[in-house]
């Protein structure tokens, strides 16, 4: 199978993140134009992403936080005060008000989990429409009808499987990114905080998934569990898949084509942002 499937989206996220946390948008905003925002609750970031009509990119920001274990909101306040932050920037650098967005929980997390997202979304005065969960997201982001996609985030592994446009399976594993960095605490003797910058050290990325290539491993693993039924192509979103070597790691456990697309970390919340209608 070609690359070309999923080369429309791949161009979305690298304009993406040439403006995100930027003082500028990707283009200027009338006051009156519908804008649709989605909210991703991550583990080791929150995420806003805003969209016109049409589902084309004009804006976003993030910041790094740990207020989000697992997939699960554990401080309300923190969350509640890096969204306000990234709402008001968003605002400013818009020139308008933002009314409503979109959020998202991993999978099978329960109506008790969205709650409390679509509490946080509410809280800093927008109106929750939704609230999705995150692979399903990713696909509709990804345009994808038949496949499977891996959502690895910081706290947990969701996988996805798509058929003729409809979600058949579902799965969610405690297995993500904050086990990259437990596992690098362990090895180096350093707190989280520290593991976890080293986590993100590019310069010593070949140092850093050397140790870490048993948590990917294991996260394959997940996948291969599901044997037939898995549907091709598969496709792993999320920040914790941000390693040049992820995909062929992947490949190898599963003996089949795994694609990643550029930015993966952005995949998720824009997908988010298309469901607030």
């Amino acid at each position: 199978m070609k690359k070309e499937f999923l080369k429309s989206s791949n161009e979305q996220l690298k304009k993406f993140a040439e403006i995100v946390n930027r003082d500028k948008p990707l283009r200027q905003v009338t006051v009156d134009e519908k804008l649709k925002v989605g909210v991703d609750l991550g583990t080791s970031s929150i995420v806003l992403t805003v969209l016109d009509s049409k589902n084309k990119i004009v804006y976003g920001a993030y910041e790094y936080d740990h207020a989000v274990q697992d997939g699960i909101v554990v401080n309300f306040i923190e969350s509640v005060n890096i969204l306000r932050r990234l709402k008001e920037k968003a605002e400013k650098v818009l020139g308008r008000e933002l009314k409503t967005a979109c959020g998202a929980i991993p999978p099978k997390t329960g109506k008790r989990s969205a709650k409390v997202v679509a509490n946080v979304i509410e809280e800093t005065g927008l109106l929750c429409t939704g609230v999705e969960d995150e692979p399903t997201a990713a696909a509709k982001f990804l345009r994808l009808s038949n496949g499977t996609v891996v959502d690895i985030g910081g706290g947990t592994t969701g996988i996805s499987v798509f058929k003729d446009n409809k979600l058949i399976h579902v799965i969610d594993e405690a297995t993500g990114g904050f086990h990259m960095t437990l596992v690098l605490g362990g090895r180096y003797k350093i707190k989280n905080d520290e593991a976890e910058e080293l986590k993100r050290n590019k310069n010593k990325e070949s140092e850093v998934y050397a140790v870490i290539r048993p948590v990917v491993e294991k996260m394959a693993t997940i996948v291969q569990n599901m044997g037939a039924e898995i549907i091709d192509p598969v496709i792993v979103v999320g920040g914790a898949t941000n390693f040049t070597e992820f995909t062929t790691t992947f490949s190898k456990k599963l003996k089949r084509r795994v694609y990643k697309p550029p930015y993966p970390q952005f995949v998720t919340p824009l997908g988010i942002a298309i469901f607030d209608d």
